[in-house]
């Protein structure tokens, strides 16, 4: 390995992780993240499915339109349609990738695609060549590739090069494999397949053992040279290889991996936070790099030890990855100006429409507040487009708690409603928060089964912002909300409002979990 070894970051945020359970964003939350993971400096955007959907396809046409830095790169199977539908949504990139994959084990084979191993080596070949008619930069991946044969991995990724694929990509879809096994295996594939200097070899791990991104460094060492991964280690099941983790690891170990990437670390924590914001899945407390506790020291000999020296408990410096370790206070006689230049300090550039909502919705924060502290500013900045709000929206409500005498908890709201019609309800439940959503079901007309229901502390003390957050059911699909105010009924509120509003978005739309494609595990 020489010491300029570039890898390429391959993020499938925008599809692998949208398919976690709860995390579907609409065209425009994706064109937002598009740019924010643009901004990060990602080599490769994977931007959706295009074939599974018309909603898909648009999204990752307005993607293509806007993103003039990062590849952008569609999915399709190894089937007509699909190369055609990425065609279709790529038309206007300005540097379009066509990643096609078709299943390779034996497992999925049999009991998946009931092909042999010739049919599926016909297929992958053609679809490469479709492919191809209309990007120079096709990535072809073998699914389930760390359960397929050494010898049918080596002889259909020959094919695929000699096809024109660009890139080969080896994903351990199911989260199977050890870091030993995985370099083993690429340093075997590098050796043994046909052309393998004319491709960038890739890989794609899942975390299901809880090993995707020390797959992926274990992948680099066999000689990988692009890495397909997701912020805060969203997707399927247990998630991707974690952007942020393997970035910082090749930053912070780059003497003993000779390996490095472009991605602006600076700029890890934001786009983290932004994730979070549109998904509504939070990042848990103790999660490497981006977690709030990740530079966080509480005992009393680390904290002796920090003041002597940062080093004897920090590998890194938090300003690396986007966290600020000074805490700046700001209050209700704070200016437009000052509240800017924090915000910048904090990694948010806004535009003056951006910036005059944020400075509203600070102003009345801080006459609730003693002290606005960064992380409400950050609430404030990743919850505000400047933009209409489009959905159901909370214009007024009322709840007693009922805790004593005879009385029983009620709620009272005014929604308006996605037309602009304004609705008032009333209900009655076992408590506050319940008779809420009771009266927001009963003006809403939606019926959603509340799996899970939190509040947390955005900052500190009583008059702290409190953060809700609700996981429902409509039907078979489940839906994350989350909402945020000094005033934990109204974040509840708006909580059950956001997942009303993607519930609203869904039924107007569609989304592929209406039309599922029995290959879309790959990644």
């Amino acid at each position: 390995m020489h010491a300029d070894d570039r890898v390429t970051i391959f993020d499938t945020s925008l599809r692998d992780g949208e398919q976690s359970p709860g995390c579907s964003m609409t065209a425009p939350q994706k064109l937002r993240f598009a740019r924010a993971l643009d901004e990060l400096g990602v080599d490769v955007i994977e931007a959706g499915f295009p074939a599974s959907s018309s909603a898909d396809l648009e999204g990752v046409q307005a993607i293509a339109r806007d993103v003039r830095n990062a590849s952008i790169a569609t999915l399709a199977r190894c089937h007509d349609g699909d190369i055609d539908a990425c065609a279709r949504a790529l038309e206007h990139a300005h540097k379009p990738r066509i990643h096609v994959f078709i299943s390779t084990s034996p497992l999925h084979r049999e009991h998946k695609l009931g092909l042999s191993r010739e049919q599926v080596l016909e297929r992958a070949i053609l679809g490469v060549e479709r492919a191809r008619r209309y990007a120079d930069d096709v990535e072809f991946s073998a699914e389930d590739a760390l359960r397929t044969e050494h010898d049918f991995l080596v002889e259909i990724s020959s094919a695929a090069i000699a096809a024109g694929a660009r890139t080969i990509n080896i994903p351990d879809t199911v989260g199977y494999t050890t870091p030993a096994e995985i370099r083993a295996l690429f340093e075997h594939l590098r050796a043994n397949v046909r052309g393998a200097e004319r491709a960038v070899f890739s890989t794609h791990c899942h975390n299901d053992l809880g090993l995707a991104v020390a797959n992926s460094l274990a992948a680099i060492e066999g000689g990988a040279r692009q890495v397909e991964c997701t912020i805060n280690g969203i997707g399927e099941r247990a998630g991707n290889c974690a952007l942020e983790e393997l970035v910082m690891a090749l930053n912070v170990r780059r003497g003993y991996y000779n390996a490095h990437t472009g991605i602006d670390t600076r700029r890890l924590v934001p786009t983290s936070r932004l994730l979070s914001h549109i998904t509504g899945m939070a990042v848990q407390r103790n999660k490497a790099i981006v977690g709030q506790n990740a530079f966080a020291h509480e005992s009393g000999i680390h904290q002796h030890g920090m003041l002597k020296h940062r080093g004897t408990y920090e590998i890194m410096h938090p300003e690396t990855v986007g966290w600020s370790q000074s805490q700046m206070v700001l209050g209700r006689h704070s200016g437009r100006a000052a509240l800017k230049d924090r915000l910048q300090t904090l990694g948010f550039e806004l535009d003056e429409t951006r910036l005059n909502a944020v400075f509203g919705a600070f102003k009345a924060l801080a006459e609730k507040k003693r002290e606005v502290f960064d992380a409400d500013l950050e609430a404030l900045a990743l919850g505000s487009d400047g933009a209409p709000v489009r959905g159901y929206r909370l214009a007024r409500l009322h709840v007693s708690t009922g805790a004593t005498g005879d009385s029983l908890p009620t709620a009272s709201v005014q929604v308006v409603e996605p037309d602009g019609q304004v609705l008032s309800e009333a209900a009655v439940g076992d408590g506050p928060v319940h008779a809420l959503f009771a009266a927001l079901s009963r003006a809403t007309g939606l019926q959603l089964q509340v799996d899970h229901y939190q509040v947390s502390s955005v900052t500190t003390g009583d008059d702290a912002q409190g953060q809700a957050r609700v996981t429902a059911h409509h039907g078979d699909r489940e839906y994350i909300g989350s909402g945020t105010s000094t005033d934990i009924v109204e974040a509840s509120a708006l909580a059950w409002l956001d997942v009303a509003n993607r519930v609203h978005r869904s039924q107007r739309h569609g989304d592929r979990a209406k039309h599922p494609l029995p290959e879309v595990a790959l990644a």
